[in-house]
């Protein structure tokens, strides 16, 4: 099988939110006696081994819109589409979604504008948007505008995930993904993220309160705090913080998600997001193949990172060429 860096980042993706799925909502000291090794099933949400959240399959059906162009109201679209029939389950059903997940898609499925139908309020910053941003940065690879690629970040969050705080941890994850497929280390590309960002958001009226939260990740090195300093809720900002953690100090795939995971908390989405990146970082062959085995839909998910790869393929030298006239 021919993999690309689509395979490696969505199979991240998925394989970390399956590790997650079983023990979701278990505290890190449970973990500590028990840690997770391997895929498990059931446990948590009754699930066979295997089995990936909303994580991937909203990860999933941004994917498959981007392989037609970016048009925010059919991502929207699919988005109702897994809610309301299971599209891109797993087992072809939905058994979690988080509140403003909830009612952001409720809005779209009453008529509003995908452009328009994120909750924009403070409580509105859980992770429900960070988790599925990825496949975006395929799209993104060869925009050199900075601005636009803000503008794209945003819009796609907003479509459930309208506050700024989201928008703004869904933009520094994008940009650090954009800069592993530049072909940087992991430690390279973190100091690039922080230059590019900061940078950006030093010409902007944002408010800086707002940025002042995020100073663990974009003034210190996230990666040098103790684990007991990393939280692992569903928080957007719990969530960037403790999958860049990982990340930064793991040096495999394997410690990368089982990292995330035994963090406790909301598992399945840590180990996802990290996941993600992870998989990019090593390919899709640093990816336990008795992991991939066991997982739910491993066919369907390789045809659609082929149907993606056709539409933003990667060259003899590594680049991304984007068909969007395809």
């Amino acid at each position: 099988m021919k993999t690309t860096k689509i395979h490696s980042a969505l199979f991240g993706v998925a394989v970390g939110d399956a590790l997650g799925v079983p023990v979701e909502f278990k505290s890190r000291e449970k973990l500590r006696e028990n840690p997770v090794t391997t895929m498990l099933g059931y446990m948590a949400w009754n699930q066979p081994k295997g089995s990936w959240s909303d994580d991937s399959s909203l990860t999933f059906c941004l994917a498959e819109s981007l392989c037609y162009g970016f048009d925010i109201e059919e991502i929207g679209r699919l988005f109702v589409r897994w809610k309301k029939e299971g599209y891109w389950g797993a087992h072809n059903e939905v058994f979690d979604i988080g509140g403003t997940t909830r009612y952001s898609l409720s809005r779209i499925e009453n008529g509003e504008s995908a452009m328009f139908s994120g909750n924009f309020f403070e409580e509105d910053n859980g992770n429900g948007s960070l988790m599925r941003i990825l496949p975006l940065a395929f799209y993104l690879k060869e925009e050199e505008n900075i601005n636009i690629i803000y503008q794209k970040v945003k819009e796609v969050s907003s479509i459930t995930h309208a506050h700024f705080r989201s928008v703004l941890a869904c933009f520094i994850y994008i940009v650090y993904a954009l800069e592993v497929l530049k072909g940087r280390n992991k430690f390279e590309t973190y100091i690039q993220t922080k230059a590019i960002v900061n940078d950006f958001i030093s010409n902007k009226d944002f408010n800086q309160k707002e940025i002042q939260l995020f100073d663990r990740i974009l003034k210190g090195n996230i990666n040098e705090l103790e684990e007991n300093k990393i939280h692992s809720s569903g928080y957007v900002l719990h969530s960037l913080e403790a999958s860049l953690w990982c990340v930064l100090t793991s040096s495999s795939y394997s410690e990368t998600v089982l990292k995330a995971v035994n963090l406790g908390g909301d598992t399945d989405t840590t180990a996802a997001i990290a996941g993600g990146l992870a998989g990019l970082l090593y390919g899709y062959e640093s990816i336990p193949q008795e992991w991939i085995t066991v997982l739910a839909r491993k066919e369907d998910i390789t045809a659609l990172c082929d149907q993606m790869s056709k539409k933003y393929e990667i060259t003899t030298n590594n680049k991304f060429i984007a068909n969007k006239h395809k």
